[in-house]
């Protein structure tokens, strides 16, 4: 988790509600409002599974952002990020409601519809009643579907519209009040062409894996977790600027399983090829074949948490497992933790906490961090 000092800098009026950190109350301020908002974080603080609840007031105003929301919170590695891309999100809704309010004079209609003919009504895929948002659609060279969407205020030309697009990376477009919506259409296609290596590199993974999370993955989210065999899975994150360089990774599962992949990993990573996939490469220095959904789903490698009974929770599929081959149990990592807590046995040691295994009683330890 980012440090309390930075996050009380960036809202000094969000304060913790308990010891662990996972949970927080209080104000968002932006334009000079306060709205309240309570944040609950598991105790995995893994900010794509926190919960958010907000007044009406503000779940009204953030009502056309929660994709947005829900990409962000996916994407930001802590707290305090999300929060400085809640407050910007926060402060384009409240302008864009604002402007709903500001009569358009003829011009701005005029030449907003001049601007869409000269587009081409075809890559339009949405326009609201008022002319305020659009929606353009694009195709990639390689024919994946992509959309921008516009939020346009009254002083269009003269002010550049607001765009939201799903990408891994920031999309800032480069705007003259001669400009019109074919250069914010030309500036996007250019992005997608940039993109094209990194969306390439994750639809293979996507394609020839399995991947157990993110579930649905959007086109901005930069992480796989993809299964290795039965209970164990491999984390990894990739650079969109540099989809084929060594990723940052991490191991899932019993020590056994994980630590021959972690040695076979350190000791070929000398072998890293970037003019081959990163799959390939993954593959390579493993030494290994990912196996495909349909071959693992025959197997037991869906078992479901030994503590909850269930595969997911919270979105999260159970990535810890008892490190004794005789039981290889696998547990969420919440589900472990809140168990281990419980048992007068437990011991813990700054945030690890150790216990015995609920199902051989095999002494193991699970971190609140993790």
């Amino acid at each position: 988790m980012a440090g309390s000092g930075a996050l009380l800098r960036q809202c000094p009026l969000l304060l913790p509600q308990n010891r662990q950190g996972t949970a927080y109350e209080g104000f968002v301020t932006a334009q000079g409002r306060d709205f309240h908002i309570r944040i609950l974080l598991p105790m995995d603080f893994q900010l794509k599974n926190a919960r958010i609840e907000c007044s009406w007031h503000l779940k009204k105003v953030l009502h056309g952002y929660r994709h947005i929301l829900k990409q962000r919170l996916h994407n930001c590695p802590d707290l305090v990020s999300f929060m400085v891309e809640l407050k910007t999100i926060l402060e384009i809704a409240l302008k864009n409601t604002q402007d709903l309010h500001i009569p358009r004079p003829p011009e701005y209609y005029s030449c907003l519809v001049r601007d869409l003919e000269i587009l081409g009504w075809n890559k339009v895929a949405y326009v609201d009643t008022g002319l305020t948002a659009i929606k353009l659609k694009a195709e990639d060279s390689c024919g994946r579907q992509h959309l921008i969407t516009l939020k346009l205020n009254a002083k269009y030309p003269t002010e550049p519209p607001d765009c939201l697009v799903d990408f891994p990376v920031q999309f800032a477009i480069s705007w003259m009040p001669q400009n019109s919506l074919i250069d914010i259409y030309d500036q996007f296609l250019a992005a997608l062409e940039s993109l094209k290596e990194f969306w390439d590199t994750m639809d293979e993974i996507d394609g020839k894996t399995w991947v157990l999370e993110p579930e649905n993955p959007t086109r901005g989210a930069t992480t796989r977790r993809i299964a290795t065999g039965n209970n164990v899975s491999v984390n990894i994150e990739v650079d969109p600027r540099h989809p084929k360089m060594f990723p940052e990774c991490y191991f899932l599962g019993a020590d056994h399983v994980v630590n021959p992949l972690r040695i076979k990993l350190n000791n070929n990573m000398h072998l890293w090829d970037p003019e081959i996939s990163l799959l390939q490469n993954l593959k390579d220095l493993l030494e290994i074949d990912f196996p495909s959904r349909a071959v693992l789903e025959k197997s037991d490698f869906a078992k479901d948490c030994g503590i909850c009974y269930a595969y997911r929770l919270n979105g999260t599929t159970p990535d810890q497992v008892c490190d004794d081959p005789r039981c290889g149990q696998p547990f969420h990592q919440a589900c472990l933790y809140e168990w281990l807590q419980g048992l007068p046995s437990s011991r813990q040691s700054f945030n690890v906490i150790f216990g015995e295994c609920p199902y051989c009683n095999k002494v193991r330890n699970t971190n609140e961090n993790e």
